[in-house]
């Protein structure tokens, strides 16, 4: 699942290569992904250019003069951008063909990406964008504000961590990757933390996510970039996926467990 360095990859890319683009028309071949009625959203986005594309967690932001377009990818969404003569491909579900004779086009093997038209007025007011919590970069993300938010639960910290309404934008992989280099065993209750612990999971999220970014996210199964861009980060992972190899601190095995249906790699001895 594309998390937040990926979403942010893809952002950083389209924007160089979309803005100003006028939209002609819209196809929709899957309706379900569109949470509107589709003959609205393509008469209201015929006409439009793209000004700007922003983030809030996983959610792209795509902005059209006064409308924005919300888009999350979900498990395996991707955008490819071609030429209009090229023939549309299984899996491409809603293209945005430009009056210069290309398209952005959106391809979901799953179908379970969504896209949202609202009044860029209103884009605070949609569920769920005004639900996010806090980004791992954010000023406010301190490690008082993770202790208020965890330590009356009774869940495993990884858990916690993939509640978007604490920290926006963490998924499986980097939830992973922060309790490890946090020092966190992730079966840990978010009662049981102390402000300590909660320090050192925001200056883990910060400096991984960051690094993440810059190395233009983590290239695994679910995630591949179709604008041209390699995700790096994947060679600095040192837990995520990593089940039966050793440990690059310490050398022991590396375990694989399930906490609420998702794979979860720790290391037993750095992470007691």
């Amino acid at each position: 699942m594309p998390e937040i360095a990926e979403v942010e990859t893809v952002r950083n890319t389209l924007k160089n290569r979309i803005l100003g683009k006028k939209i002609k028309k819209v196809v929709i071949n899957y309706v379900p992904i569109i949470s509107s009625d589709p003959k609205e959203f393509e008469t209201l986005l015929k006409g439009l250019s793209f000004t700007d594309i922003n983030r809030v967690g996983k959610w792209l932001i795509f902005e059209l003069g006064d409308y924005c377009l919300l888009s999350h990818l979900r498990m395996e969404g991707k955008y490819f951008l071609k030429s209009a003569s090229e023939p549309i491909a299984k899996h491409e579900h809603i293209i945005f063909e430009f009056t210069d004779d290309t398209t952005m086009r959106y391809h979901d093997t799953r179908k379970f990406g969504r896209m949202i038209l609202v009044l860029k007025e209103k884009l605070w007011e949609v569920e769920a964008i005004k639900k996010q919590g806090l980004e791992p970069n954010s000023k406010k993300l301190t490690k008082e504000y993770l202790y208020e938010k965890i330590s009356k639960k009774n869940l495993p910290i990884k858990t916690i961590l993939l509640d978007q309404t604490i920290i926006s934008g963490l998924g499986n992989i980097y939830a992973n990757e922060v309790l490890f280099q946090a020092k966190i065993h992730p079966l840990k209750k978010g009662k049981d933390l102390n402000l300590e612990h909660c320090d050192k999971i925001i200056t883990s999220s910060n400096e991984i996510i960051a690094k993440a970014i810059k190395d233009g996210g983590t290239t695994i199964r679910s995630y591949t970039s179709s604008l041209g861009v390699t995700g790096l980060f994947q060679t600095q992972l040192k837990v995520h996926k990593r089940e039966n190899e050793e440990c690059k601190i310490c050398g022991t095995i590396i375990e694989n467990i399930k906490i609420g249906g998702r794979s979860t790699y720790y290391c037993p001895n750095c992470q007691k």
